[in-house]
């Protein structure tokens, strides 16, 4: 009853998960193609792939773009905490502007 109660605490929370289940459908429909996926460790690499996607998605983000700042910056830190990946979260206000779908800037090394 608690964790249910937990959107009535916070108004962000959604009653419902209907946009992340329909935000999902194309990969589970289309799970038949991705044959890779043969193992379970290829089955969690899929799925931390599209939910970050579709994370960029939903956060107004260039999937592409998004993709490829997380690739050059992660494997750069020393250690994978809440605080030093909350600036790579996709709805943080850190994240350079060509991440942004209306940015037309690329990236500046």
């Amino acid at each position: 009853k608690e964790t249910l109660n937990n959107f009535l605490l916070d108004g962000r929370i959604e009653i419902s998960n209907n946009r992340a289940e329909n935000a999902i459908r194309p990969y589970v429909t289309g799970r038949k193609n991705w044959l890779f996926a043969d193992t379970t460790r290829g089955a969690k690499a899929s799925a931390l792939v599209y939910s970050m996607i579709e994370s960029a998605k939903a956060n107004q983000l260039n999937p592409y773009m998004y993709l490829v700042y997380l690739l050059s910056k992660l494997p750069g830190l020393k250690e994978l905490t809440q605080e030093s990946l909350t600036p790579y979260l996709p709805w943080s206000p850190e994240l350079p502007s060509w991440c942004h779908k209306d940015s037309s800037k690329t990236p500046q090394d």
